[in-house]
């Protein structure tokens, strides 16, 4: 693979576990040239500017993905956002700022994928301890 999917792998190391790399690899089953884009470019490229931290960009594609409706790929960017250290009150408070530019059906889908996902870590939670 060339050094831009290299890097993207890695990038989806710090976001998230072996399950959600996994994830995205598989779309290369359906589709390798897209898998090979996205992870490329995507986070290869993109995520992988010096500029901005993984942290705040993962505080703008929340804030993209909740105004869009695109809440397919909600799941994994609040879990890679809790990873990079995103506090549960942060981002609800992303999904606050969210209703009152994109309205409040879009964030209250948000919010109901947001709560599925806090009550699965803090069983995790529970069962690690």
């Amino acid at each position: 693979m060339n050094k831009d999917y290299e890097n993207g792998i890695e990038i989806l190391k710090q976001m998230t576990d072996i399950n959600g790399v996994q994830a995205i690899k598989s779309l290369g089953n359906i589709f390798p040239d897209f898998e090979e884009k996205m992870i490329s470019f995507g986070f290869g490229q993109v995520y992988s500017r010096p500029t901005l931290d993984l942290r705040t960009r993962e505080i703008v594609t929340l804030t993209s993905l909740i105004t869009q409706g695109a809440f397919e790929q909600l799941n994994f960017h609040i879990r890679a956002a809790l990873r990079l250290g995103l506090k549960s009150e942060e981002i609800l408070e992303i999904i606050m700022q969210c209703a009152a530019y994109a309205g409040f059906p879009k964030a209250c889908s948000a919010l109901g994928i947001t709560g599925e996902i806090f009550k699965e870590e803090e069983a995790r939670a529970k069962e690690a301890k």
